[in-house]
């Protein structure tokens, strides 16, 4: 079978690709921290979290008597009809879940969705395994407590970037567990597979230095709670891909999509031209419409019976 690129676009409006075009033509391409020393200038450097209004409520998710911080907002408008995991990106080393509360608050009350983010552990200070361990502990939570702390027991996960690379992880954990029927969709922007470099994909980063704070004292990080794409992936909620037609980590999800078809769940994956990794963050027209495609995608499988 032979198919062009093209073909799995996303159908968009030509302005929306040649404003998206302009606009990545003149932006200048970031890069993450690449020693411990950038690093921890990085992080010295970020502003504050914007607010949120209402404000997240911070709790602690407990299961098997691990404990992580959790943010938790709950629809203003209703009760909510589902609960929505959400896992923040930044290199498994950077970022915080408050760095979504306004975001998630917008989503909470659009969807009418309970949206509970994880304030993970980040390497180097906690190298894998902490950050799934964490992330595992609060989907195992809701997955015990979500119909009694929200009055609904329909949940998904998601995430972006590392996020997303944890969110798969976790329903892995959950599948063994036998825990994993409560969730209904996985929502992954722009994940990381493969952070062994075997594959074509993976050798593409495989000098990244969060790699190394993440993972480097492991010796074979082909382990799926690593590197996901050598799972095996059967038994899995449906999952939406999104990615940019320009993302280094293209590949990577695009044999993300193909093994997760193949290992028999449902996929839908969305690729956006002229889009870099991380370009449903940037102030443009397409990735105002990824994310209404994500939620319109969310919203359908949380309502779903």
């Amino acid at each position: 079978m032979r198919f062009s690129l093209n073909e799995l676009f996303a159908d968009l409006p030509a302005e929306q690709i040649d404003e998206a075009r302009d606009f990545y033509g003149s932006r200048v391409a970031g890069r993450g921290p690449g020693t411990p020393e950038e690093l921890k200038e990085a992080r010295a450097k970020r502003s504050a979290p914007a607010p949120a209004d209402p404000p997240a409520v911070e709790e602690t998710a407990e299961a098997r008597g691990a404990r992580v911080p959790v943010r938790i907002f709950t629809p203003s408008g209703g009760p909510a009809r589902g609960v929505y995991l959400d896992i923040h990106g930044g290199g498994f080393y950077m970022d915080s879940a408050a760095r979504g509360d306004v975001r998630n608050r917008r989503l909470a009350d659009a969807l009418r969705l309970a949206v509970v983010s994880v304030d993970y552990r980040l390497a180097p200070e906690h190298p894998w395994p902490a950050a799934p361990d964490d992330c595992e502990t609060a989907a195992l939570w809701l997955a015990g407590q979500a119909r009694d702390r929200f009055g609904t027991a329909r949940l998904a996960i998601g995430g972006s970037s590392a996020g997303a690379t944890l969110a798969l992880a976790t329903l892995l954990r959950l599948r063994d567990a036998g825990a994993v029927d409560d969730f209904a969709g996985a929502v992954l922007q722009f994940g990381t597979y493969d952070l062994s470099a075997r594959t074509p994909a993976g050798r593409r980063i495989a000098e990244e230095y969060f790699i190394q704070a993440y993972a480097g004292h492991v010796a074979d990080r082909t382990l799926p709670d690593i590197s996901p794409v050598y799972g095996g992936l059967r038994g899995l909620p449906p999952a939406l891909l999104v990615v940019g037609s320009a993302d280094v980590l293209l590949e990577d999800n695009l044999a993300m999509a193909g093994r997760l078809s193949a290992a028999g769940n449902r996929v839908e994956l969305r690729i956006y031209p002229e889009a870099p990794h991380g370009f449903t963050g940037h102030p443009t027209a397409m990735a105002r419409t990824a994310l209404s495609g994500v939620e319109s995608w969310l919203l359908d499988r949380i309502a779903r019976p």
